[in-house]
């Protein structure tokens, strides 16, 4: 995994991060440098037992239940690049949307998946098998990070297959530095863990090409 990653940073570490921001950014309160932020994670041995979707309960009714839209439909219009139309049951049409896994614009939202960033498996593995169901399903309909759910392609979403970035990571440096960070900001905000070969992996991006992008902090709700 280790290996297979490094080869494919090798030519692209040569790259600049186009996510690096002027320092005077950084003195605000909510965003840390990627090496910072990664620093602050604990290491700890992954819990791959009992794991369940259902442990998860999405998606709910969203942040205004009157709206008759759930969790996955209200991420769907507030990430359009282009707003889309929402009818009755809140069936949405129209609308544009951009998947930064892939970097493919997409107009039928049929095509679209709104990703839990850091699986739900994994969330799981890295502290969430000792939450309870209540947070467990703040996570999973978390709205109140831009970065903990993305409307992504279906076809990047199952290429991704909940691994995390020891394994993948988008392929242009333009988005695996957006991903990692996001990473990263979503971990800390929900008091996650990383694994040995996940923090290795992330140390490449931290002493390389992503050593400038801002990760912005957060805190979750409890």
């Amino acid at each position: 995994m280790i290996k297979n990653l490094m080869r494919g940073l090798a030519p692209l570490a040569l790259v600049l991060s186009p996510l690096a921001v002027p320092s005077p950014a950084l003195s605000a309160s909510g965003v840390i440098l990627f090496p910072d932020a990664l620093a602050e994670l604990p290491e700890a041995t992954e819990d791959t037992a009992g794991y369940k979707v259902t442990a998860f309960r999405h998606w709910n009714k969203g942040l205004d239940p009157a709206d008759g839209c759930d969790t996955r439909a209200e991420v769907l219009v507030a990430e359009a690049v282009d707003a889309p139309k929402t009818g009755k049951d809140c069936a949405i049409t129209g609308g544009r949307w951009t998947s930064y896994y892939d970097g493919q614009n997409v107009t039928d939202p049929a095509l679209l998946r709104v990703d839990h960033l850091v699986g739900l498996e994994e969330a799981w593995q890295s502290g969430a098998s000792g939450w309870t169901a209540a947070r467990r399903e703040k996570y999973a309909n978390d709205q109140g990070a831009a970065a903990t759910l993305v409307a992504v392609t279906a076809r990047s979403q199952k290429d991704k297959a909940g691994r995390d970035p020891a394994e993948w990571v988008p392929a242009e440096n333009a988005r695996y530095c957006r991903y990692v960070g996001e990473w990263v900001g979503t971990k800390l905000r929900w008091g996650l863990s990383v694994d040995k070969d996940e923090m290795e992996a992330l140390k490449l991006f931290a002493d390389g090409p992503c050593e400038d992008t801002v990760v912005h902090r957060s805190t979750a709700p409890r």
